[in-house]
């Protein structure tokens, strides 16, 4: 199964997150294609185009007032706009942010939910990393396993 790892960010904290992330996914078998400026159209023609299972893992910062980091923004609002059916796709969230702020982690919680409501399916609860307090590699590596079972049983 082939994950496609979607990246919101602005400072690079997320996308780095996102490059270990694929190592670790890639040391358990799993081919990963990183997006770093993730293209609405691209990714739902290729879901649409699938023969297998699609992944969608979302690495979302959240920046300012809790938008969605810029290499993620337009993205974001095509898929708010158009309201996609997206029910032959499975996907995991990791919301980054910082919480000094009452907009901690909306952008990634905002992601979560919105594809629940356009009817993917949620491989498991999103995981939430306070880049203030948490070092963001070593809350990601406790979560992943859990994600990693779920890939394999959906494979088996």
């Amino acid at each position: 199964m082939n994950i496609d790892i979607l990246v919101a960010t602005t400072s690079g904290n997320t996308e780095y997150l996102a490059d270990q992330i694929a190592e670790q996914l890639q040391q358990a078998g799993f081919t990963t294609s990183l997006h770093y400026e993730p293209d609405y159209s691209d990714l739902l023609e290729a879901l649409r185009q699938s023969t297998e299972e699609t992944f969608w893992l979302c690495c979302v910062a959240s920046h300012g007032a809790g938008e969605y980091a810029d290499s993620m923004l337009d993205f974001a609002e095509q898929i708010h706009a158009e309201k996609p059916q997206l029910d032959e796709l499975n996907f995991a969230v990791i919301a980054v942010g910082d919480s000094c702020y009452d907009t901690f982690c909306s952008a990634g919680r905002d992601c979560d939910a919105l594809l629940d409501k356009l009817h993917a399916k949620r491989a498991v609860e999103h995981l939430e990393i306070d880049m203030a307090t948490e070092d963001p590699e070593e809350k990601a590596a406790e979560w992943l396993p859990k994600l990693i079972t779920w890939l394999n049983n959906k494979q088996s």
